[in-house]
């Protein structure tokens, strides 16, 4: 498992899926601070997955750097609400595969199932149609928990089931965090809830707005030290894996997993 300056690249058995893929140094006012860009050799998977709309999360324009024939797992509706979609997969050949949380999908070797999240479902903010955000879980000889953006809800531990490594979001691209998500407090008690025996914590540290380097800047990337020191409290058993951008770790197994 690689980590990106947004998404993660989780591979296992020869198969690589990237998560909510973002390449470019700028994005809106966004602008990246660490990190390098990922290299074209990270536009190549398997399979991409898309848990929500947010432009932060399906980018079109990184989409469009994918590999011809390249899968992307999508939550149903969301062609319907991003018409640009359509044309973007006659483009450049994507195979553009929706999904509603509880359904699954193979891809090669592994399984990608699709899981609830609690998040805004529109493309911005005033949109008409909403279409129901996701997370991911992706099922090889390892079990790996890809979040999304969410916040905690009823059913959670149930709704996503046993995994061997849980990638949480625990902050967010400015110093506030609205509703529909996790704090690094909130993403401990997740982990305590599902109860993985590895975590590692996302969306954090990479983008921040623009002429907003002063404005409380320890939450650029404090949120994943908070997230070592919560989980260490409230999931001791937990082992967490705080990564910064390129960096990789291998997810662990599970009693009774194979290779």
């Amino acid at each position: 498992m690689r980590v990106e300056p947004l998404g993660f690249v989780i591979e296992g058995r020869a198969r690589t899926v990237l998560t909510d893929p973002l390449f470019p140094r700028w994005l809106y006012l966004l602008r990246r601070r660490t990190g390098a860009t990922p290299p074209t050799t990270a536009h190549r998977a398997d399979a991409a997955v898309i848990s929500h709309l947010h432009g932060d999360h399906l980018h079109l324009a990184s989409l469009a750097r994918m590999a011809p024939g390249t899968p992307v797992v999508l939550p149903r509706g969301a062609v319907r609400a991003v018409p640009a979609l359509r044309r973007l997969a006659r483009r450049r050949d994507l195979e553009l595969c929706e999904v509603a949380a509880g359904e699954s999908l193979p891809v090669g070797t592994v399984r990608v199932r699709a899981v609830p999240a609690a998040h805004d479902g529109r493309r911005r903010p005033g949109a008409r149609l909403r279409v129901e955000p996701l997370g991911f879980v992706i099922e090889g000889r390892a079990r790996t928990y890809y979040a999304g953006d969410t916040g905690w809800f009823p059913g959670m531990a149930e709704a996503v089931g046993r995994v061997d490594t849980a990638l949480l979001p625990v902050g967010g691209w400015g110093p506030f965090l609205g509703p529909g998500h996790l704090d690094a407090r909130e993403a401990a008690r997740v982990a305590a809830l599902l109860a993985p025996a590895t975590a590692v914590p996302v969306h954090f540290g990479t983008f921040w707005p623009l002429g907003l380097e002063g404005v409380r800047p320890h939450e650029f990337s404090s949120p994943g030290d908070e997230f070592v020191r919560h989980t260490e409290r409230l999931a001791p058993s937990v082992r967490v894996h705080l990564l910064a951008p390129g960096q990789s770790v291998r997810p662990a197994v599970g009693p009774g997993e194979g290779g």
